[in-house]
């Protein structure tokens, strides 16, 4: 029973979703632009100074964040977070990479959160229609759960 209700829970997010992303280059553009906008998120809460007791586990702001994170996504539906843990761990080590090679962090995440977020807006006017968030903030959530969804789509991989 409670499988059903997360089922059809996600369910209605997707098609909710989908519905202001039926446009070819705005698809395109949010295949791009969704996961690399996750992918600054995290990378900029990582750039936050840790209080000595978390750095003394060589943990950042952002592993405390994706705890939460992904239980809402493995609530949703448990291959999506089993994709969204993979997502998350190459964005840690992709971050790690970008430190070690030299690069503020923080200075390369903000300016690639500014174009991805210009991209995103540029896809939504090409679509005609506003993005999902501004009428609930789940949906910001909700954007890389739908890049996973094409994939699974196109592998033949349920993702309830």
């Amino acid at each position: 029973m409670l499988q059903q209700i997360e089922s059809r829970q996600i369910d209605a997010l997707l098609q909710e979703y989908g519905e202001s992303h039926t446009n070819k280059l705005n698809i395109l553009i949010h295949a791009i632009a969704v996961p690399s906008i996750y992918w600054v998120t995290i990378a900029l809460i990582w750039s936050i100074p840790t209080p000595e007791m978390l750095a003394f586990f060589n943990v950042t702001w952002a592993h405390v964040l994706v705890i939460p994170v992904l239980y809402y996504y493995f609530k949703l539906s448990g291959p999506i977070g089993a994709a969204m843990t993979l997502l998350t761990i190459g964005v840690f080590v992709t971050i790690d990479m970008v430190y070690q090679a030299g690069i503020e962090v923080w200075q390369f995440s903000l300016a690639l959160f500014v174009v991805m977020w210009i991209l995103q807006f540029v896809g939504h006017h090409i679509e005609g229609k506003k993005p999902s968030f501004l009428k609930d903030l789940q949906f910001l959530l909700v954007g890389p759960a739908w890049w996973w969804v094409h994939w699974f789509k196109r592998f033949n991989i349920s993702y309830k």
